[in-house]
C-alpha cells in the first residue's frame, strides 16, 4: 500500500499544481500518439497509464478546491 501524505496549499498554489499536472499529462499524451505512430504498444500502455495517474491526481486536487 502506498504511503499517504497531508499537505496544505493556498488556492493559487493548488491552481499552479493543476496547471503543472495538465502540462505534464499533455506531454505523456503526445508520447502516446508518437508511440502509436511507431507501433510501440508497450510505450502506449506505459504513457497512457502515466497520463491517467496524473489526471487522477489533478482531479483529486480539483475536488478539494471545488474546481471540478
Amino acid at each position: 500500500m502506498s504511503e499517504s501524505f497531508t499537505l496544505s496549499f493556498t488556492q493559487d498554489e493548488a491552481e499552479i499544481l493543476i496547471d503543472a499536472l495538465e502540462a505534464d499529462a499533455e506531454g505523456y499524451e503526445e508520447s502516446v500518439k508518437d508511440a502509436k505512430a511507431n507501433g510501440n504498444r508497450a510505450d502506449v500502455v506505459t504513457f497512457s497509464e502515466a497520463a491517467a495517474r496524473i489526471h487522477a491526481v489533478r482531479d483529486k486536487i480539483r475536488a478539494v478546491i471545488g474546481d471540478e
